[in-house]
Parts: C-alpha cells; sequence; structure tokens
C-alpha cells in the first residue's frame, strides 16, 4: 500500500485521469473529491462490497425460477404477457 501525505486542496493523481483531491479535514475525518470519468465507478468500500454480494446473489439461479419462466413462455406461446392473440 502506497501511504501519501496531502493537505487540504492538494491533489493525487492516479493515471491520467482520475484526481483525489483533499477537499477538507475535520478532526478524524478527511472529506475527499474525486474526478473519474464517467465508465469508472468510484464507491465507498462498504457499498463495493454490497453491490458484489447482491451481483453474486442475482447470478444463483434456481431451477424453480427457470421452471417458472417457461411455464410462463409456453402459457404465452412465446409472446410477452399482455400480448394480444390474433
Amino acid at each position: 500500500m502506497l501511504v501519501l501525505s496531502r493537505q487540504r486542496d492538494e491533489t493525487i493523481m492516479i493515471g491520467d485521469e482520475i484526481e483525489i483531491t483533499v477537499v477538507d479535514i475535520r478532526g478524524d475525518k478527511v472529506r475527499l473529491g474525486i474526478s473519474a470519468p464517467r465508465q469508472v465507478q468510484v464507491h465507498r468500500k462498504e457499498v463495493y462490497e454490497a453491490i458484489q454480494r447482491e451481483n453474486t446473489a442475482a447470478t444463483s439461479v434456481q431451477v424453480d425460477d427457470l421452471s417458472v419462466a417457461d411455464k410462463n413462455l409456453r402459457k404465452h406461446n412465446g409472446k410477452p404477457p399482455g400480448a394480444q392473440n390474433p
């Protein structure tokens, strides 16, 4: 881990496109401003970990889920729910 010391209004660059600026320091809290391209996701670590858990859970398809989907498709003859029969 790289450890850097910065004062208020000083910036750290990550690569050519990501800037992290110390915006404010109050007691034991530091406020950071992050400037990054739109395609780069920036999250607090606890939020990132929650997203990862949700994504993992969403990829766990149950056989019962597939059975329900198959039943609904057969019921509607491959047409989306709400579609009218000719």
